[in-house]
């Protein structure tokens, strides 16, 4: 009974927040900080499935903006967990079909987020460069997910390039964001549901621009997003 309760809640307040962001966004469409206002507003449907969030900013340094911020992604509670940690002047890259998505589409598309089309290898190629490009023009950091897919439990997956090729392009840092594990630990029948921890490693550059440098750092930061990832898990199930 709670799960559904829980879940009509969570539907009319995602139809909420969207239709009020779209109509916001009318006013200013695609402004550089539509989307943190937006993540600002869905982090706090946490609560309404139980879970404490805490972020980790330390490592963080804003002289470093834009970076290119790269983040695990788990599943569909994604929205409602590492929003809490998406920065001012920061963008997502999603894919297209998100657009047709009723009201949340539409408010993804007008807070200013870069939509691409997966199933195209050379429009993809070309979102590479468009990407940059909007990061050296416009200043914006970009939010990206390695993995390209959520990973639902099958830990943390391997990283596709298209995320370092944008950041060697734009010559600007990669941020690594990672959270504690997620999957099979948030029962909606349950009032708590424990804790995630977001943790920002610090700023890395691509110094090798080459296939094969690119390759190599993203390896390299493949391996200290498990180990922090293996750390913050360990650590938000004994608090919990």
């Amino acid at each position: 009974m709670l799960a559904l309760v829980r879940l009509i809640i969570l539907a009319l307040a995602i139809v909420i927040i969207s239709i009020a962001f779209c109509c916001f966004c009318l006013l200013r469409p695609f402004h550089r900080d539509n989307v943190h206002y937006a993540a600002t507003a869905l982090s706090k449907l946490s609560l309404i499935i139980g879970l404490t969030v805490e972020v980790r900013k330390s490592a963080f340094d804003e002289k470093n903006i834009p970076v290119v911020f790269l983040a695990n992604h788990q599943n569909n509670y994604d929205i409602f967990t590492v929003s809490h940690a998406v920065e001012p002047g920061t963008v997502s890259v999603g894919k297209k079909s998100l657009k047709w998505i009723p009201f949340f589409g539409q408010m993804y598309w007008l807070t200013g987020n870069i939509l691409i089309d997966r199933n195209n290898t050379s429009k993809a190629m070309g979102t590479i460069e468009m990407t940059a490009e909007k990061i050296k023009s416009k200043k914006l950091s970009i939010w990206l997910f390695p993995e390209g897919t959520r990973s639902n439990g099958r830990g943390l997956l391997p990283f596709k390039t298209g995320a370092f090729r944008t950041a060697a392009q734009a010559n600007v840092p990669l941020v690594p964001i990672c959270a504690s594990n997620q999957h099979k630990t948030i029962d909606l029948n349950r009032w708590n549901n424990g804790k995630v921890i977001i943790e920002f490693l610090p700023a890395m550059r691509i110094e090798d621009n080459s296939r094969e440098g690119i390759r190599k750092k993203a390896d390299e930061i493949h391996s200290l997003m498990k180990s922090k990832i293996d750390q913050l898990t360990n650590e938000a199930e004994a608090s919990s």
